[in-house]
């Protein structure tokens, strides 16, 4: 899936995929309830978490690293959230991926791959620099992106060659795993979507769109 050939050509789906990830008729789940039993399966690889374990609210982002919606709400609307609510121990907020391409698979992968402790900036990088990378060869600008939080060529090589390499086959079927189940389980049909406390809300929300679904649960 991840060979050089096929990243330079699934990337070329990148921008029909985006169109297809834009909030349309999954909005029409937005009053959907999940069972927290159904939300509370982490992914293979574990949950990526930021906040306290116990806060009020917990969110849950499915996300694709080519999705420029995801992108849009990491850069604009997250570090609102963080300052706002995940630092001040009001909500506990967990990453899944939900890759739509083969590109964005890799991306995801690149993140795993790395430290734990500097996945979520990681994330962060990637997701800001998105335009650089999510391109028609992707293979270079997304090597001169990673490199700048310590990838290695050998390393990023390494992390993306699903033949050769068994860790890197588990990341990639765990990835793989995560969107599955979220599409099968949680029907999510659109990227991000996010479970607030339980609660389906598709779409690049933001702060003021959060604040007023995470108001009720602060109250209580």
């Amino acid at each position: 899936m991840l060979t050089r050939r096929e990243f330079n050509t699934g990337v070329s789906v990148v921008a029909m995929l985006a169109v297809a990830s834009l909030p349309g008729a999954a909005f029409a789940q937005r009053n959907d309830m999940v069972p927290s039993g159904d939300l509370a399966e982490p992914s293979p690889l574990g949950d990526m978490v930021m906040g306290k374990a116990d806060a009020p609210v917990t969110i849950i982002e499915y996300a694709s690293m080519t999705c420029p919606h995801c992108a849009h709400f990491t850069v604009e609307t997250f570090p609102k959230l963080k300052e706002r609510y995940i630092d001040t121990g009001k909500v506990k907020y967990i990453f899944r991926e939900f890759p739509l391409d083969p590109l964005a698979a890799g991306a995801a992968m690149l993140a795993r791959c790395g430290d734990k402790d500097k996945f979520f900036s990681l994330l962060e990088l990637l997701f800001a620099t998105q335009n650089q990378w999510a391109v028609q060869n992707p293979i270079e600008p997304l090597f001169n992106v990673v490199k700048q939080a310590g990838y290695s060529r050998e390393a990023f090589n390494a992390c993306l060659d699903t033949r050769a390499n068994e860790n890197s086959k588990k990341i990639l079927a765990a990835v793989e795993s995560t969107r599955n189940r979220a599409a099968d389980k949680l029907k999510v049909t659109s990227t991000p979507t996010f479970f607030i406390n339980g609660k389906r809300v598709p779409g690049a929300l933001s702060i003021e769109e959060l604040e007023k679904e995470i108001a009720p649960y602060l109250k209580a």
